[in-house]
């Protein structure tokens, strides 16, 4: 699943697999995929694409697809209002949605998150979750416990399976998906730092013959572990396909690094001899989806009366648009860097483009194509005010890194180059076809700053300036470079 996918979910439901992923703070939330051989996927919406439920405000991570009982169920992580990280759940008829949400299930104070569901021994349904003691220094439990036959509300006490302990551990274990194998419960779970360049995400495996316990971790643990391609995999979900057995998790690209993102790796095991799972070779390379141009690249022409489910923005900060006349019309913000929409990234080295006419650009605003890192990180490309600015927002503080007068005529294009996923140029045209830097020099900006902990960059369009502003966009185009 090339793209920012973080902690992916897959379950199949009648010939089909159903895939979800983490979202965090870009809508909408959490993507429905659908595929019938875990390779080519398609999306077709969102758990919550009009924004976020009434109690939960951010941090929209670890999403578990299930169906039980004729429905189907999506157990999320998010931020409570006032409150701490509390797992919760959404339900529906059909895996594409719509999407009831049935509200929170468990909030510790510390933080719950990662659920998963999973039926006992017995068929007695339980729900599983970590308990979040690593972002107060201490350890991480997994709890399980029974939940009512609604799926609104867990009832009796909880019981801890097991938690951190080995060294290769670190400080947490999270993300636990569990599958039953001859007679066992086998519980993958992820162990030690998900996320950024300094990552050491690793994935372990343990198992009990009753889902309550005792839990044997195995002695060979980690079981999957990075290789020259895809570095801290990990969180993930365990299914098999006829007679093969994989987990989708997700993995960092020694290409592109945090800047893309972390990718959904579908990756294969077999069982040994002991009953344990290991992976082949310990290594995943690239699926042709990955590598196909028509996933690498992007185009939208805003023909349709619709936006394209691709398109993400800021989960709080959701913008106002509009498709008309072949044109996105953003209607502009004055907060932050403005109103912003952008496209999650499948490479490292690409091209972004768009057009928009200057003269018709309203009083007091400036629009234009930008790297995203969240509304407080920024690097934009923008025209207004009869300037062309490079302009760079960094911690919530801006800077101007070069301007030119805008040029005439009714027709600018704006182009962004990427190269190894954080080295931007910036150049502008008249025409489309002779282009000219800004700064002149054409020096590469460092956007290592862009992106947030727990999520890639995107590349789209902004709009700064009184919410009475609107722009219009004349096209979008994202073109994968070869190295």
């Amino acid at each position: 699943m090339a793209g920012d996918y973080p902690d992916p979910s897959v379950t199949k439901i009648g010939d089909t697999y159903w895939a979800t992923a983490t979202t965090s703070n870009w809508g909408a939330i959490f993507p429905l995929l659908k595929s019938k051989d875990l390779t080519n996927w398609q999306l077709v919406g969102h758990v919550f694409p009009d924004g976020p439920p009434a109690w939960a405000d951010y941090y929209f991570w670890a999403p578990e697809i299930s169906e039980d009982g004729g429905k189907v169920y999506v157990y999320y992580t998010a931020h409570r209002k006032g409150g701490p990280l509390s797992v919760g759940v959404a339900r529906a008829d059909n895996p594409a949605g719509p999407y009831q949400d049935l509200g929170p299930l468990v909030g510790q104070p510390d933080g719950s998150i990662d659920a998963f569901p999973m039926r006992d021994e017995n068929g007695v349904a339980y729900l599983i979750w970590k308990e979040d003691g690593n972002s107060a220094n201490k350890p991480t439990p997994i709890w399980a416990q029974r939940i009512n036959d609604a799926h609104t509300a867990l009832t009796g006490e909880k019981t801890e399976l097991f938690r951190n302990t080995a060294p290769w551990e670190g400080n947490l274990v999270e993300g636990v998906s569990m599958v039953r194998h001859e007679g066992y419960f086998y519980a993958f779970y992820a162990a030690n730092g998900c996320c950024g360049r300094g990552c050491t995400y690793a994935t372990g495996v343990a198992r009990s013959r009753s889902l309550l316990g005792p839990w044997e971790k195995y002695a060979q643990n980690p079981i999957l572990v990075k290789n020259d391609v895809w570095t801290c995999p990990g969180h993930g979900t365990a299914i098999s396909r006829g007679n093969r057995w994989f987990m989708l998790h997700h993995a960092y690209n020694t290409n592109g690094f945090e800047n893309v993102g972390r990718q959904g790796v579908l990756s294969e095991f077999r069982w040994n001899a002991d009953g344990w799972p290991e992976f082949l070779d310990n290594h995943s390379v690239p699926t042709a989806l990955a590598a196909n141009t028509s996933r690498r690249d992007f185009s939208d022409e805003f023909n349709g009366s619709t936006l394209a489910p691709t398109w993400q923005w800021p989960v709080e900060e959701k913008p106002q648009f509009a498709l008309r006349g072949g044109k996105l019309l953003l209607t502009a913000r004055t907060d932050h860097s403005g109103a912003a929409l952008g496209q999650s990234l499948a490479v490292a080295d690409y091209t972004a483009t768009t057009t928009l006419d200057p003269t018709a650009l309203p009083a007091s605003t400036v629009a234009g194509l930008a790297a995203l890192g969240d509304p407080n990180n920024t690097l934009a490309l923008v025209a207004g005010e009869g300037k062309l600015r490079l302009r760079q927002m960094k911690g919530g503080k801006p800077q101007m890194l070069g301007e030119v007068a805008l040029p005439a005529g009714k027709a600018l294009h704006l182009q962004l180059q990427a190269r190894s996923g954080n080295q931007y140029r910036f150049s502008w045209s008249t025409d489309g076809k002779t282009w000219q830097n800004l700064p002149a020099d054409g020096a590469a900006v460092d956007g290592s700053f862009l992106p947030p902990w727990d999520r890639g960059v995107r590349v789209g369009v902004l709009a700064q300036g009184p919410s009475t502003a609107t722009v219009g966009f004349e096209g979008f185009q994202i073109a994968s470079l070869t190295r």
